[in-house]
């Protein structure tokens, strides 16, 4: 919803054909492409779901993997095809930044460019660090460090959301503490996606998705307080956002 809310024309989530149903049935704006697997089975998801994601691949503009993703040796594997195979610009979040952690060299080969929107705890997992307990100043330059090596952009979420390209970084200034609930990294996946679609660099994507997203969360707590600020607030208030912002 939050990349429909973001002026993407189509999108279309990928999901276990066991529950595209219930998927589907939730909103009509977005498409859904049912995968014919059984998330028991690692050789079926691994063997029919590459297929159907290739083919759906060829008319993709951008894709986003891993909110709701969950963590498998299969899935792990499925993700680190998606990250050395799909050359269309790509977002990785949640589960696909901990697959992508728990293979040795797994950030070596991307087949396009890639953002990755880690929280401390994740990136701490993706850089080997001793986790959240380093300081902002640590985590910011580490951030820098390996944007540069791995040729990605880090959306390294928090207060003041960091953004780099290992050349350049910005400090996000939008966004309040009501938004550290579930769901609203997900819903910055979509945003930043969706730029993508519309032909920003994955930079430009990424600062300007952290803004509109961190505004949208603003003018909601503007009217709701923060204290009961949820995630699916941000997609009612993203049209106000981008209007703000254009």
């Amino acid at each position: 919803m939050a990349c429909l809310r973001s002026g993407a024309g189509l999108v279309k989530l990928a999901v276990p054909s066991s529950i595209a149903a219930t998927v589907a049935g939730y909103e009509p704006s977005y498409m859904t492409l049912p995968l014919t697997c059984e998330l028991a089975s690692g050789a079926q998801l691994l063997r029919f779901a590459k297929g159907e994601l290739l083919t759906a691949l060829k008319n993709a503009t951008a894709v986003a993997v891993g909110p709701g993703l969950g963590q498998s040796n299969a899935l792990t594997k499925l993700v680190l095809w998606l990250y050395q195979s799909a050359q269309q610009p790509m977002v990785l979040d949640a589960d696909a930044l901990n697959a992508l952690a728990g293979v040795p060299n797994g950030l070596a080969k991307p087949g396009g460019p890639r953002i990755l929107t880690p929280h401390p705890g994740e990136f701490a997992r993706l850089t080997n660090a001793s986790g959240t307990a380093n300081s902002r100043a640590d985590q910011t330059a580490r951030a820098r460090q390996f944007a540069k090596e791995h040729g990605c952009v880090i959306v390294l979420k928090g207060h003041c959301t960091f953004i780099t390209d290992g050349k350049g970084h910005v400090e996000n200034k939008t966004g309040n503490p009501g938004m550290a609930t579930g769901g609203t990294g997900d819903v910055l996946t979509g945003v930043i996606t969706a730029l993508l679609c519309q032909g920003l660099s994955p930079p430009d994507a990424a600062v300007l998705g952290t803004h509109v997203h961190g505004l949208a969360g603003d003018l909601a707590a503007q009217e709701l307080g923060q204290v009961s600020l949820i995630a699916s607030d941000l997609l009612r208030y993203l049209p106000k956002a981008f209007q703000a912002v254009a």
